[in-house]
């Protein structure tokens, strides 16, 4: 057992590093013979402090313009600057960089308050933003400034980093390219790519649709892949239906043929069919609430089924003459979706069986709920849990 001196005692009492440091130069008149001390003592004692209301994550996903949104949307997250880490040079140019003749990485630094948004969150975020198989890049960007890479501040941060590296090897079965290495010098890129993606919307609109991003995050994600909505939760007044070509570029083939042109996507190999996990389905174009996992039921055919809507506003029913018989079509009301048919063969209480395709949906668990901005569906399921 550890016997503290008066003096480690007073200390303990003192608050912040600099208060630690005050109390301690008026208890110890700090000379050679005192150095040893005031380092253990300050290592005791800091290692217990309460955690600091800001951190930093360094990650590296492509061409930065498209990493500072997905970490600008969390809350928690206080700062995005794009820069270039890893490198052989100090202070680099954009130019230098995209040479690739220098080292660095373009990369995202992010400042954080750990108590509001866990770093957890941050890979999360990360990882579902790039496409870690690929080795020569990301997307239409090639070469090694492109290149995928984690650099963690402290053990703990090498730690999460490297179990969610293995995780996803894990699903994906191959070979996660993506490097996890300790942080280096960070330099800040240019004013001028500072949050390119809102000074430069319709620019940076059309490189990510050319480069094809978001297609191939779909590709790679499925039903987990990244929102590229401009802001978090549902806001009608805000949405603007894409145009086709861009639809082209962000859904992927079947969820484009499914939402447009009225496709359907085979019975038993979808994403949602057999999903039990409580959360909320948003149409896959505007993010628009559609069907809740409270409402949805196995009816045997293969598709997800609901017995009503989560809100009755942003689902509209049309007759549908198709296939020589009469059905009842369902569409979204503000993207236009396709999304199913309407059956008066469902279970109590409504009787009806919202028979829906899959690939027109995108899930949002529930407790991710007020992270992707629908947390006013929170209640709901707190209620059923009750119940339960």
């Amino acid at each position: 057992m550890t016997v503290l001196s008066p003096t480690v005692l007073v200390l303990h009492s003192a608050g912040s590093r600099g208060e630690i440091e005050s109390v301690a130069k008026r208890l110890n008149p700090i000379g050679a013979s005192q150095m040893l001390f005031m380092s253990t003592v300050l290592s005791l004692l800091l290692a217990g402090a309460a955690p600091s209301d800001s951190a930093t994550a360094i990650f590296a996903g492509g061409c930065f313009w498209s990493m500072e949104h997905p970490f600008d949307q969390l809350d928690g997250v206080t700062a995005v600057t794009v820069g270039f880490t890893g490198g052989r040079t100090a202070n680099p140019t954009y130019e230098e960089v995209s040479s690739g003749g220098t080292g660095h990485l373009e990369s995202v630094r992010v400042v954080y308050d750990p108590r509001k948004v866990t770093y957890e969150t941050l890979l999360d975020a990360f990882w579902h933003n790039i496409d870690p198989l690929q080795a020569d890049g990301q997307f239409c960007d090639h070469g090694p400034q492109y290149h995928t890479a984690i650099f963690y501040h402290d053990s703990t941060q090498q730690r999460l980093a490297e179990q969610s590296k293995r995780s996803l090897e894990g699903r994906f079965r191959q070979p996660i390219v993506t490097l996890i290495a300790p942080a280096a010098a960070f330099y800040p890129a240019e004013e001028r790519h500072q949050h390119f993606y809102r000074k430069n919307s319709a620019y940076y609109k059309a490189y990510r649709l050319g480069c094809g991003r978001d297609r191939r995050l779909r590709e790679v994600w499925g039903a987990d892949a990244a929102r590229v909505a401009s802001q978090k939760g549902w806001n009608p007044m805000q949405f603007r239906k894409p145009g086709d070509a861009e639809l082209k570029g962000s859904l992927t083939p079947l969820q484009y043929e499914v939402t447009q042109h009225e496709a359907t996507e085979r019975p038993f190999h979808n994403d949602f069919w057999d999903n039990h996990r409580p959360g909320i389905y948003v149409d896959v174009v505007s993010g628009e609430p559609l069907f809740s996992s409270l409402d949805k039921f196995d009816s045997g055919t293969g598709w997800p089924s609901f017995t009503r809507p989560l809100e009755a506003p942003n689902v509209k029913e049309k007759t549908d003459r198709s296939l020589l018989m009469t059905r009842t079509e369902v569409r979204s009301t503000h993207a236009e979706s396709h999304l199913g048919h309407v059956f008066e063969d469902g279970p109590a209480p409504t009787g009806l069986r919202y028979c829906i395709n899959s690939a027109a949906l995108r899930f949002i668990p529930v407790e991710r709920l007020a992270e992707e901005g629908y947390a006013q569906y929170l209640p709901l399921f707190q209620t059923a849990a009750q119940r339960d």
